[in-house]
């Protein structure tokens, strides 16, 4: 069903829109965006890896929350912004452009159905720029939408206590923690025996670069012909399902916090945005 991970009475389209207007509290009503990613995670892992990942972690915390707090899902967004990764077939992008006004117009229409926070959750780390500049436009269009957008890693995972120094300060592309979370979510679709390891040089400038990451602009083909960027070979599922509790556990309680959240409303009549040539129109404060 559509619903993937996610609890069928958390999934917003399976509301019907009298149920959605006859929702009693809509402004404080959590809606949760997934976005992935469909592109290439090795030889080992499927092209869907980012899409599950955020949509399943998110999908176990909708699992996790209390009846009394208001939540739903929305469908995840399963093509993102992926050129890194063009070189390898099963990678399907989007621009840049064409994502933005995704996310945006979704946002636009969340807003219009009467809801006033959306949480969007990114699980791929090619385009969390693209949804802090949606969730910015979406807050000038709308002084009382509260849009915050994040990482699904973001919360404590766990994973730090699996996995090598040199994994944790330069892994970036279906390593070990990406590897055990797909055990945990879709074993079926990860084959083990294909896993191979593989790192970047550290980067040879101090100052540009403390951590060692690339400081330039990279493409997944830049680091070897494997398309991983990290060591999946000791992940295994126990390691997931703790990295899956811990994710689910605290993105529960997040959201939980979202709910209750009462920050800077300002009614859209003072502050909002004109269609009218694309500009934004300032209007007074109350």
């Amino acid at each position: 069903m559509l619903h993937g991970y996610t609890p069928p009475h958390r999934y917003l389209p399976y509301l019907s829109w009298t149920q959605i207007t006859e929702l009693p509290d809509r402004a404080n009503t959590v809606i949760i965006l997934a976005a992935g990613a469909t592109e290439q995670h090795g030889p080992h892992l499927p092209c869907s890896v980012d899409t599950a990942i955020s949509s399943g972690v998110i999908g176990h915390a909708l699992a996790r929350l209390p009846a009394t707090v208001p939540a739903f899902a929305l469908p995840p967004i399963t093509y993102g912004k992926s050129e890194e990764h063009l070189h390898f077939p099963g990678t399907m992008t989007l621009t840049g452009t064409t994502l933005l006004s995704t996310v945006t117009e979704i946002g636009d229409s969340v807003y219009r159905s009467g809801f006033r926070k959306l949480l969007i959750v990114n699980g791929h780390g090619g385009q969390p720029q693209v949804m802090e500049m949606a969730a910015r436009e979406l807050r000038l269009r709308y002084g009382d939408f509260v849009i915050i957008p994040t990482s699904v890693w973001k919360m404590p995972s766990g994973l730090g206590a699996f996995t090598s120094e040199k994994e944790k300060k330069l892994s970036m592309h279906a390593g070990h923690g990406e590897t055990a979370l797909m055990l945990a979510l879709a074993p079926d679709t990860v084959r083990m025996e294909h896993a191979v390891a593989n790192f970047p040089d550290e980067f040879p400038i101090k100052l540009l670069s403390q951590d060692g990451r690339p400081a330039c602009a990279w493409t997944t083909r830049d680091f070897g012909p494997s398309g991983v960027i990290g060591d999946p070979c000791g992940a295994t599922a126990e390691q997931g399902q703790v990295i899956l509790d811990s994710l689910s556990s605290h993105w529960a309680q997040a959201i939980e916090e979202v709910h209750q959240l009462q920050w800077a409303p300002r009614a859209e009549s003072t502050w909002g945005r004109s269609h009218q040539n694309g500009h934004i129109e300032q209007f007074p404060h109350p």
